[in-house]
C-alpha cells in the first residue's frame, strides 16, 4: 500500500470488533454525476430496502454495533449518526440519495447497498500516513460553515481519522473534512470501508467497489487490500 494506515490501541480497545478494508485507485476519471452513477444509487436504495425488510436502519445489527461504538467514545448516536446510517435514512426518504460526482456516487452506492460506512479521500491530498486515533482536542479540522471555510477541533477523546496535517474525518466516519475530499478533478483515491464484525462482509463490498470503479474508469489501477482487524 502506498499509503500507510494504522489504528491505535486505544481505538481497538474501544471497539474490539472494528475491521476495515482499504481500496487504492489510481488513474481514475471523475466528473459530474451521470445516468450510470445515478442508476447505481437507485439500485443501492432498492437493495437496502430488501436487506432491512421493513426495519429502520438503526435496527439493523450492524448499525446497532456502530451505535455502541459511538456511545463508547461519548457521541450520542441518535444525534450523531455514522455515515452509513445517515445515508440509509436519506436513501429511504422521499428525496432519495444526493448526487455529488461519479466517484462519490459510486462509494455512496456501496455504503447503502451493504450498509457499511465508506469514505473516499483524494490520495494526492493526504499528507503522510492515515491514522485512526482518539483525538487530543487541538487537531485542526477544516470544514465549511455559511459558505466559508472554517477550522474546527474535535472533542478530546473523539475517534478521528487524521493525517500529518490534521483531522480528515470527525467522529470516526460522521463528517469528512474539505481538504482531502474527492472532487471532479481527483484522479487518485483511497476508499475506506469500515465494519463491526461479525455483521458485515467487507471483502464482498470491496470487490464490488473495485468492479464499479473499473467500469467507470477503464484502465485504472485498483488494489483491494486484505481486511485488517477482527474478522479479517
Amino acid at each position: 500500500m502506498t499509503l500507510t494506515l494504522t489504528v491505535s490501541d486505544e481505538v481497538r480497545a474501544l471497539a474490539p470488533g472494528f475491521t476495515h478494508v482499504a481500496v487504492e485507485a489510481r488513474e481514475l476519471v471523475n466528473g459530474p454525476s451521470d445516468a450510470v452513477s445515478s442508476a447505481l444509487l437507485d439500485e443501492a436504495a432498492r437493495r437496502l430496502r430488501e436487506r432491512l425488510g421493513g426495519l429502520a436502519p438503526h435496527e439493523d445489527p450492524h448499525m446497532v454495533a456502530w451505535r455502541a461504538a459511538y456511545t463508547a467514545f461519548g457521541a450520542k448516536p441518535s444525534r450523531t449518526r455514522n455515515s452509513a446510517e445517515a445515508l440509509a435514512k436519506r436513501a429511504l426518504a422521499d428525496g432519495g440519495l444526493p448526487r455529488v460526482n461519479r466517484l462519490v456516487d459510486v462509494y455512496n452506492a456501496i455504503s447503502v447497498a451493504h450498509l457499511i460506512p465508506v469514505g473516499g479521500e483524494d490520495a494526492d491530498l493526504i499528507k503522510g500516513s492515515m491514522r485512526l486515533v482518539r483525538a487530543v482536542g487541538d487537531e485542526p479540522f477544516p470544514t465549511v460553515a455559511g459558505g466559508e471555510t472554517v477550522i474546527e477541533h474535535p472533542d478530546a477523546g473523539e475517534v478521528v481519522w487524521c493525517d500529518d496535517e490534521g483531522v480528515t474525518c470527525r467522529r470516526w466516519n460522521w463528517r469528512q473534512g474539505v481538504r482531502t475530499r474527492l472532487t471532479e478533478e481527483s484522479t487518485s483515491a483511497l476508499f475506506l470501508l469500515e465494519g463491526m464484525a461479525p455483521h458485515c462482509d467487507l471483502q464482498a463490498a470491496g470487490a464490488e467497489l473495485a468492479e464499479f470503479l473499473e467500469k467507470a474508469s477503464p484502465g485504472a489501477r485498483i488494489t483491494v487490500h486484505a481486511p485488517v482487524g477482527v474478522g479479517a
